[in-house]
């Protein structure tokens, strides 16, 4: 089945309760509406804004997940564990405005390859064919920051530095206060380069860490949308598009139309005005026998043919219909 992208008008959807031009206009970014031809119907398909992804061994960096996943409600899908779409991240990434990656810690003594789940797996090499520059990106991450203190959660560093080199547009930094840590790979400047939670020795701080980083996202514009991605998205909702309405045409015109058209008309009233005074006095000279034409008057179009006397020149005029 070939997707063929329409723009969609929200006021088509307006008598459509449960996809109100506020609900879609929330949840779904217009340009990620297409219609699906099928051979008896379309369907309009909607794409989410944000999509959660995440690796995990212990599930501690899936229970971080769930906290985002819950806090964006609608405006999220996922969480989504990478070592389940390892082949098709390309695909995956396409269905989203911008992305939400989070993943913890384990090879701490390694230069890269850090996070011990999926990631590994696609950084230097599916990941490397994306073409996904200028998509929004907030990068979370799971470490014990007592047990290793100098490498505090250093995974969400390389994660981050992925998708910075790709071209993403890097959004969610967050102060190192608060923490215990001596030193992480994770920080870039003078923060960290996205949320750290620590579910063995902060777990209780994890929820409102989640809160106030979502609110921050959303004032850096995460659900803004800003990709221009050109990979083909695979649909994720699907509306029966028998039940939109087709909106009515409409026809705005403005005040600077209005005037011009009004002074183009003065013109031509101003014309018309002379024309008959000149058609009055041609008219006379005729009459008088001055001028040597001749009329001939066509009452289907409303003009008069004037000829010259010996037949070589002739003009016309016309009567107006202009009140």
């Amino acid at each position: 089945m070939k997707l063929n992208p329409f723009i969609l008008t929200l006021s088509a959807l307006s008598s459509v309760e449960a996809f109100s031009p506020s609900t879609l206009n929330k949840r779904y970014p217009l340009r990620n509406a297409v219609f699906a031809k099928g051979r008896s119907s379309c369907d309009l398909v909607l794409y989410a804004k944000v999509g959660i992804f995440f690796g995990t061994s212990t599930g501690n960096t899936e229970t971080v997940a769930d906290y985002i996943a819950a806090e964006f409600g609608d405006d999220a899908e996922g969480p989504i564990e990478i070592d389940g779409i390892v082949g098709s991240v390309a695909d995956e990434f396409a269905k989203y405005d911008a992305l939400i990656v989070g993943t913890p810690t384990w090879n701490t003594g390694a230069d890269s390859e850090r996070s011990g789940t999926g990631w590994d797996e696609i950084y230097y090499g599916e990941m490397q064919d994306l073409n996904i520059a200028g998509k929004k990106v907030g990068v979370f991450g799971l470490g014990d920051q007592i047990s290793y203190s100098e490498n505090y959660a250093d995974a969400s560093g390389e994660l981050h530095d992925v998708f910075e080199k790709l071209g993403c547009q890097m959004i969610g930094y967050t102060s190192q206060e608060g923490y215990e840590h001596e030193n992480s790979k994770a920080i870039r400047g003078d923060l960290f380069c996205g949320l750290l939670c620590d579910e063995i020795n902060q777990d209780d701080l994890s929820e409102e860490r989640v809160q106030n980083w979502v609110k921050q996202l959303k004032t850096e514009g995460i659900l803004d949308g800003s990709s221009e991605s050109s990979a083909s998205p695979t649909p994720t909702a699907v509306i029966d598009a028998e039940v939109v309405a087709t909106p009515p045409a409409e026809v705005i015109v403005e005040d600077d139309v209005i005037s011009k058209l009004e002074a183009e008309n003065a013109m031509l009233r101003k014309l018309l005005d002379e024309s008959k005074a000149m058609d009055k006095v041609l008219a006379n000279d005729v009459m008088n026998g001055e001028s040597g034409y001749k009329p001939y008057y066509n009452p289907k179009s409303l003009s008069t043919m004037w000829v010259s006397s010996d037949g070589k020149k002739c003009y016309y005029t016309k009567e107006s219909r202009i009140p």
